[in-house]
């Protein structure tokens, strides 16, 4: 006598993989502010609880990318650069991680088109903290994507200090 075995969990185990690959796609979509969504998903879950976490980093700076770098390029200006070497070596003194994103972007020029532009600008700032003696690992670097029909209204650099990995 043979027993029919049931295949109910598969079922189970579709709407599993759906809602963890759901997750996975509206964190994607979040790109523009990942620090809050980390917060508001740490709070839902019974976290550590406040105004979006802000308690536990540095809220940070946000550099007009004009301001530090030549016109169309990603060299800074002269004298830019030591700023932002402190912030590294705070950091690294402190055991803090640094957050370099890129908001905005600025118009292309004939070598880089404008994401390559903000790309490489927002290295760059993530280089010259490097500089202060923070190393690669403690440096995240976020870079949303660019729309085509989105104008180009410049490039703003954000600078965050975040509590440290474990």
């Amino acid at each position: 006598m043979r027993r029919e075995i049931s295949q109910r969990w598969v079922l189970s185990f579709a709407d599993l993989a759906l809602l963890l690959l759901s997750f996975f796609v509206l964190m994607q979509a979040q790109v523009a502010d990942r620090i809050k969504l980390a917060a508001g998903l740490r709070e839902a879950f019974g976290g550590e609880t406040g105004s979006s976490g802000a308690e536990r980093h540095d809220p940070g700076t946000t550099l007009a990318a004009g301001a530090l770098f030549e016109p169309g390029e990603a060299v800074f200006r002269a004298g830019q650069t030591e700023r932002l070497r402190h912030i590294g070596a705070d950091a690294a003194r402190s055991g803090k991680r640094v957050l370099v994103a890129s908001e905005g972007r600025d118009g292309a020029n004939a070598r880089l088109d404008a994401w390559e532009l903000s790309a490489a600008r927002t290295t760059a700032v993530a280089r010259a903290i490097r500089g202060g003696g923070l190393p690669d690992t403690m440096i995240d670097i976020a870079i949303p994507p660019s729309r085509q029909d989105e104008p180009a209204r410049g490039q703003r650099i954000a600078v965050r200090l975040l509590p440290g990995r474990n």
